[in-house]
């Protein structure tokens, strides 16, 4: 499998002092649930920052519980700006699951959804969401046990939004960054519709030497028209401090959030519903970042 590995899209070498102390940090985790998977080793861990989903080497998803930030992994709450952009949406494919908040998120926003369709390779999944992350399916809820790719071949429905979250352990599968992939995603896509993912790269957008921009970035301009882009400084912040009691990045990576669509999208700021889901999305919002 050919992986994009985060570390190798860095510019800057990170201050040795900063790395020492996320080297040398130790968390309390406690082990509330653990199982073998076909594709995973999962564990439920909770500790004094919160709990999480643990695959491998690597929290995968889950809670923050801290006196600096409490909620969801921050840089989930990006993909909630969808809502802003298209609150009109009625069906959605978000391809990896979770803990589930984000589905139980967008069933709150979006008042005429009709459809919320999850894939993921875990069959595990529902079971730990449910009983481990406070997720409740509902009736719009559809669990599809499959590779999303293969999903995304074979699907006859047309989506208004497509969120695709599937880093793993060790980085980005790049068959999530081919055209043959883009081309699936277009197929499954209603006119207008919009389709979000989650990559990364070094924060330092326009610089010459960053990897993601130069090589991977002019993809999404091939197939989409209007490509709008999130950089993750504050779920970076939130990071930093939560896990390490550290102000600033230490690894030149950001989570890069990026919504493409044919039509353009306006970046409204109605975000009082989200007032009820305890998340100050203009912390979000702010990230916005204008890409050539």
């Amino acid at each position: 499998m050919n992986i994009l590995i985060p570390e190798e899209l860095a510019i800057k070498k990170p201050k040795s002092e900063l790395l020492k102390i996320i080297n040398n940090k130790k968390f309390n985790d406690s082990v509330l649930y653990e199982i073998n998977s076909d594709f995973h080793n999962i564990k439920v861990v909770e500790n004094e920052i919160g709990r999480f989903l643990h695959y491998k080497d690597t929290y995968q998803a889950g809670f923050i519980d801290t006196e600096f930030y409490k909620g969801n992994l921050p840089y989930i709450n990006y993909f909630l700006i969808s809502y802003i952009l298209n609150p009109k949406a009625e069906r959605i494919l978000l391809i990896g699951m979770g803990s589930g908040k984000l589905v139980n998120d967008f069933e709150f926003l979006f008042d005429d959804l009709k459809t919320i369709d999850v894939v993921d390779l875990e069959e595990n999944i529902i079971d730990i969401a449910v009983n481990y992350f406070k997720f409740k399916p509902s009736e719009k809820f559809n669990f599809i046990l499959q590779d999303g790719i293969t999903h995304l071949r074979n699907c006859r429905k047309k989506y208004d939004l497509i969120i695709v979250d599937v880093a793993n352990n060790d980085g980005i599968d790049l068959r999530f960054l081919s055209e043959g992939y883009f081309s699936v995603v277009k197929k499954c896509l209603k006119k207008g519709g919009i389709f979000v993912s989650n990559m990364c790269a070094s924060p330092d957008f326009e610089n010459p030497k960053n990897i993601f921009f130069k090589k991977y970035f002019p993809i999404y301009k091939k197939f989409f028209n209007n490509n709008i882009v999130f950089k993750g400084n504050y779920s970076d912040t939130v990071y930093y401090k939560s896990f390490f009691n550290i102000d600033e990045r230490v690894i030149d990576i950001t989570n890069v959030i990026i919504f493409s669509s044919d039509k353009i999208y306006l970046l409204k700021k109605d975000i009082k519903k989200f007032k009820n889901l305890n998340i100050n999305m203009e912390n979000y919002i702010k990230d916005y970042t204008e890409i050539e």
